[in-house]
């Protein structure tokens, strides 16, 4: 039986240019990253366009009409998080990491205080701490993952941190840590805990314990611009918000700022009411799917991900190679074949986009490869003078609602082909800036002169 959702999303099922000549069905395969929007949201939006005005301050029609539904939407998303019951509030930012960012600020922490991290974290969930306040790491074992111990025996070090930031799900292994456990042993310490959901919500519940919560609407369906960071009124009642302008004040003077309440203290500027609308359409329609559909799909999608990938020869997995309730996320490497180059093929001859290098996650990166200090320092010298190509990472193929089996079985068979060792098509060149390879080929769609130069794929 399958247990595929029957779901699509705008703009599943179109063909792209390959460098043999023929069009394929785009498989995308890096929900992990950003997600197309369900149809329910892009209707949504397109049925709210031509009632968008100005919010909170416009006596119009339109804007009455407006406010409402921003507002609705911060509605849904405490219910999303199962916060009706609280006086928690949601503040609508751009993504996690500027919730994070935020957030970070306005904890009022000092130079000497002690927030506690883990080493799997994004990179969104480590630098923002540190402007801020000094951080102690949980270690993870060999294979990627910590337990509750870990996290205990980390907490209970002195001084007494200011607060836990975790992970609800890695964006590099798909592995889900016990986060409700995690929680009751920080909260039995005294020691109030930030989940980064940016993973985990559009695959789980969210964790109600948690004090502090931020997810992201592009990784659920809705990419339209906006976050969300949920915490108790107290934290946003009193101090300088993060932002300073109009809509955050209640007087202003040239030498005095009297800031209204929370939470509209925390959102100055005019805020993005269609990301709103998009997102709360999102958390609507996920409620409708249910989570143990949802969650079965993930069970199934992942188990044939992660066993595909273990049988296929010269591909080796990173993470714990068993894991029950994990995300249908996988990351990889392939022997004897460049990150950047397995990841340039499997869209210039297949059709196929993943994510390659090192996911923002670099810390725990390259603690799944093994890496040692010498060749880290090697890596680090290449790119401080400006070379990326032997940057080190890996491969991930990330899955979502709208993922079937047969997409999966699509992308092992490409795998396999690359793994095999049979030659490309075509020469692939590598560029020294980036570290990203581009197919040698007259082919108009993939010639170089049509290329559209970036960051590099693998930077994070």
């Amino acid at each position: 039986m399958s247990d595929d959702l029957g779901v699509r999303l705008v703009g599943d099922g179109l063909g792209v240019p390959c460098v043999d000549g023929i069009e394929r069905s785009y498989l995308s395969l890096d929900a992990a990253a950003s997600t197309n929007a369900l149809p329910a949201v892009a209707s949504r939006v397109q049925e709210f366009l031509p009632w968008y005005s100005s919010v909170h301050r416009g006596a119009g029609w339109k804007s009455q009409l407006a406010t409402a539904a921003y507002e609705d939407a911060r509605t849904a998303f405490t219910a999303f998080a199962g916060r009706t019951d609280t006086d928690d509030v949601a503040i609508i930012c751009r993504n996690s990491t500027e919730a994070i960012n935020h957030l970070a600020y306005r904890l009022g922490l000092r130079p000497d205080d002690v927030v506690v991290t883990t080493v799997v974290e994004h990179h969104a969930n480590l630098l923002p701490w540190a402007r801020f306040a000094r951080r102690r790491y949980v270690e993870c074992d060999a294979s990627g993952t910590f337990g509750v111990d870990a996290v205990a025996a980390v907490l209970d070090e002195q001084p007494h941190p200011r607060l836990l930031a975790v992970t609800g799900a890695s964006n590099v292994t798909g592995w889900v840590p016990p986060i409700d456990e995690i929680i009751a042993a920080a909260h039995d310490r005294g020691v109030p805990v930030m989940v980064d959901a940016a993973q985990l919500a559009p695959h789980r519940p969210l964790p109600r314990a948690a004090d502090y919560l931020v997810w992201s609407g592009h990784k659920m369906y809705a990419p339209f611009g906006a976050g969300v960071l949920i915490g108790p009124r107290a934290t946003f009642a009193n101090g300088d918000p993060y932002l300073a302008g109009g809509g955050a004040v209640d007087l202003v003077d040239l030498d005095e700022v009297v800031w209204t309440d929370p939470p509209d203290r925390e959102e100055a500027g005019s805020p993005n009411v269609l990301g709103a609308v998009a997102l709360h359409a999102a958390t609507d329609e996920l409620n409708r799917l249910g989570w143990d559909a949802i969650r079965a799909h993930d069970d199934d999608i992942a188990h044939r991900l992660s066993e595909g990938l273990s049988g296929i020869n010269g591909v080796r997995l990173l993470g714990p190679s068993a894991q029950p309730g994990a995300l249908p996320v996988a990351s990889f490497v392939v022997d004897g074949v460049a990150h950047a180059l397995v990841a340039a093929r499997l869209s210039a001859e297949h059709a196929i986009g993943v994510r390659h290098g090192c996911f923002c996650a670099h810390p725990y990166l390259l603690r799944l490869l093994g890496l040692t200090s010498p060749e880290v320092a090697d890596y680090r010298a290449a790119v401080l003078y400006g070379d990326r190509r032997r940057m080190p990472g890996a491969v991930r193929a990330s899955a979502g609602i709208d993922t079937t089996r047969q997409d999966i079985d699509r992308f092992l068979d490409a795998v396999a082909r690359i793994a095999g060792g049979g030659p490309p098509p075509m020469p692939y060149d590598q560029d020294e800036h980036t570290g990203d390879f581009w197919p040698r080929t007259d082919d108009p769609a993939w010639s170089s002169p049509g290329r559209r130069l970036g960051a590099a794929c693998a930077r994070g």
